[in-house]
């Protein structure tokens, strides 16, 4: 494994340009399932990960060379969108990055039995540079048994209450093919969430090239790149399944003392399967069969 100090040491030592893609960037915000989030998406095909820990992490194990671990610093809300706008320009040019955080897992259509690469061939191959992933809450049955709001084995989502809006554009007039998207724990539980945070949906693949930057709220300074569909017809779109607002709603004292579940009439438990998330309308295989 490659370690380095700081992201300016590893954005000059030129690892980056020696990186053969999809490569997936993961920022760990804590030291919550690291191990399984780095095996999860070697699993799918990501040929490198770069990790972003803190220093005090130990290193993962048995990830070997497919890792190039660079040590962060008391990671901070909206760390990882800064990261990413950094570590682009060093990139190979059009390589496919994927961008999440620990605790959270990236899955596509039929990634059961598909690589990333190939999924991502066929993307390309419609002329898309991105792709729309739907962040889709998993939180445990039983919150007393996991108090810090993570628990992989008989996880849980929301099966229902998701919606989304009109994103406007900067005269008022709505953004092309662009929805600003709603639902599970962020919407629940909305007045422990700040509204910046309430959104559902981020741009999570996509395609290095010089100049390019992403903005905090996971979406890209071109906006073609943040449309969840092309002209002519649906395109794929993928979810992350994610612990995230689970960890962050047990974290903070005012939400943890208010809630003593996070299970309702719409929870489902989450057999960590593409197809149920396809089933669930959470994710849109588009022409890819």
């Amino acid at each position: 494994m490659i370690r380095h100090a700081t992201l300016a040491q590893f954005l000059r030592s030129g690892d980056a340009a020696r990186i053969s893609g999809p490569v997936a960037v993961i920022l760990a915000e804590d030291m919550v399932e690291i191990d399984t989030t780095l095996r999860h998406h070697l699993a799918r095909g990501f040929r490198q990960i770069l990790l972003f820990a803190p220093a005090e992490a130990p290193d993962p194990e048995g990830c070997g060379g497919d890792v190039i671990r660079v040590d962060h610093a008391a990671p901070r809300d909206g760390d990882l969108p800064a990261i990413v706008s950094a570590v682009l320009p060093r990139l190979p040019a059009d390589t496919w990055v994927y961008a999440g955080h620990n605790a959270e897992y990236l899955f596509y259509p039929f990634c059961e039995t598909r690589r990333v690469s190939e999924m991502l061939a066929f993307h390309a191959e419609e002329r898309r540079r991105a792709m729309l992933a739907y962040v889709v809450d998993l939180y445990p049955a039983d919150l007393a048994a996991h108090p810090d709001g993570v628990g992989l084995s008989a996880a849980q989502f929301d099966r229902m209450g998701y919606f989304a809006t009109e994103r406007p554009g900067p005269n008022g007039v709505p953004k092309d093919r662009q929805l600003d998207f709603h639902g599970g724990l962020r919407w629940r539980f909305e007045e422990h969430v700040p509204p910046n945070r309430r959104r559902i949906d981020r741009i999570a693949l996509f395609r290095a090239r010089p100049g390019l930057r992403m903005r905090e709220d996971f979406t890209f300074d071109d906006e073609e790149m943040n449309t969840y569909a092309c002209p002519w017809h649906n395109s794929l779109t993928c979810a992350v399944v994610s612990f995230r607002a689970a960890k962050a709603l047990m974290a903070n004292p005012a939400s943890r003392e208010a809630i003593d579940r996070f299970t309702w009439p719409g929870s489902e438990t989450f057999a960590w399967s593409s197809r149920q998330l396809m089933q669930a309308g959470l994710m849109e295989p588009g022409q890819w069969f």
